[in-house]
C-alpha cells in the first residue's frame, strides 16, 4: 500500500526551520499503514530535511554551525556561473540532504522523544516550499 501526500508552507529564507513532525504524523495517520516506512522529500536543490531536537537552541545553531562550514560567499563556483548569491545554499542543502526515512509502527512515526523532522530553507529569499510525504507499508 502506498499514500503520498504533499505539504506546502512558506519560508522566510536562509536559516528558517520549520518542525514538519505533526504534519508528517497526519499524513502517517490518515495512509492507515500500521508497519512501514514514511519517506520525506524536500523539492528543491536548496531545501533540506533531517531530524533534530526542535527547540529554539538547535533551531539556532543548525543553520550556524551550516553557516560555518560553508559560509555564504561569491566565491563559488555557481556564484561565477550564476551570479545569484545562493552558491553556499546548494552546498548547505547538498550536506543535510534532501529526503528522510523515518520507520512507521503501529500506524505511528518511531521517532526518539526528542527527535523531530524539520526542514530547513537554505536559499537567500523567502520561498513556498514543498515536501512530498510517501508512506510504504501495510494496513
Amino acid at each position: 500500500m502506498v499514500h503520498q501526500e504533499t505539504l506546502t508552507f512558506h519560508t522566510r529564507g536562509h536559516r528558517d526551520m520549520h518542525d514538519l513532525t505533526e504534519s508528517v504524523a497526519r499524513v502517517v495517520s490518515q495512509s492507515k499503514i500500521q508497519t512501514g516506512v514514511a519517506q520525506v522529500f524536500a523539492v528543491g536543490s536548496t531545501s533540506a530535511v533531517s531530524v533534530v531536537e526542535f527547540e529554539p537552541g538547535l533551531a539556532r545553531d543548525v543553520p550556524e554551525m551550516l553557516d560555518r562550514l560553508i559560509p555564504p560567499s561569491r566565491e563559488y563556483g555557481h556564484e561565477q556561473a550564476w551570479h545569484d548569491g545562493n552558491g553556499h545554499s546548494h552546498l548547505q542543502a547538498t550536506l543535510l540532504g534532501p529526503s528522510l526515512a523515518v520507520p512507521v509502527s503501529e500506524g505511528q512515526l518511531v521517532l526518539g522523544t526528542w527527535q523531530q523532522v524539520f526542514h530547513l530553507d537554505c536559499d537567500v529569499r523567502p520561498r513556498e516550499r514543498t515536501v512530498v510525504v510517501t508512506v510504504l507499508g501495510e494496513g
